[in-house]
């Protein structure tokens, strides 16, 4: 069920409505306040992001303003750590879901990586996937691994993982973490590794030269803060 928009092999050719269509407008913050998530929906309907990305506490509020508007409502599983057990991601999967998300981007557990334990992160993932294919139209599962700390052997393995497991698309890193986000190597080869996948850049996108790099190495979707800043640089440039 992964659709991708179609990004022009020359990045000078990408144009703002190109790019407003591959991101994710983020709100991820604690601090998250309900007239800052409205503020959000609002921006993403007015640029023609491909979704808002908030916290579970606010899937509904932004499911009620986005209704009919064509823009989607992803919700963070088990973030940014990945530490939940399986029982908890998949309690709030189903509440994301029932509450009108229409994505949902768990973030894999980490340990398991670490550890090249296959058994357990494919269980788990599969456990949340089953809720995403249990509804009608199917939801949408993106699973995000902290790729900067890991070392490409166990990108690959986490990306193989989760190609086998069935999920629509990759995410590489949260923006949490103190090693940083994604890069472009890292994009590049998680889409070679698992190819059936979607990819989505997340962490430190702060500018339109960042996030066509990220997109021209094989991204079909970023998470930014920052999508209104990097579709106006475009607007201007």
């Amino acid at each position: 069920m992964n659709s991708e928009t179609q990004i022009p092999a020359d990045s000078q050719s990408l144009s703002a409505e190109e790019l407003a269509r591959c991101l994710d407008h983020t709100l991820l913050g604690a601090d998250a306040t309900h007239t800052q998530v409205l503020a959000l929906c609002g921006e993403a309907q007015t640029y023609g992001f491909h979704a808002v990305c908030v916290n579970g506490r606010w899937v509904s509020a932004a499911a009620d303003r986005l209704h009919g508007s064509g823009v989607k409502v992803a919700s963070v599983v088990g973030f940014p750590l990945g530490g939940e057990t399986t029982k908890a991601k998949v309690a709030q999967a189903k509440e994301a879901v029932r509450n009108g998300a229409d994505e949902i981007d768990m973030a894999a557990d980490l340990a398991a990586i670490l550890e090249g334990d296959g058994r357990y992160l494919l269980r788990q993932m599969q456990a949340v996937l089953n809720v995403c294919r249990s509804m009608r139209p199917a939801v949408l599962l993106k699973v995000i691994v902290e790729s900067a700390p890991l070392t490409t052997e166990q990108k690959v393995f986490a990306s193989r993982a989760i190609e086998q497991v069935g999920a629509d698309i990759i995410g590489a890193g949260t923006g949490f973490h103190p090693a940083g986000g994604a890069t472009t190597e890292d994009i590049a080869l998680i889409k070679e590794t698992a190819p059936k996948c979607g990819v989505k850049a997340m962490g430190g996108i702060q500018t339109a030269a960042q996030a066509a790099a990220l997109l021209r190495a094989g991204a079909r979707r970023i998470g930014t803060s920052r999508g209104v800043q990097i579709v106006e640089e475009l607007k201007g440039a």
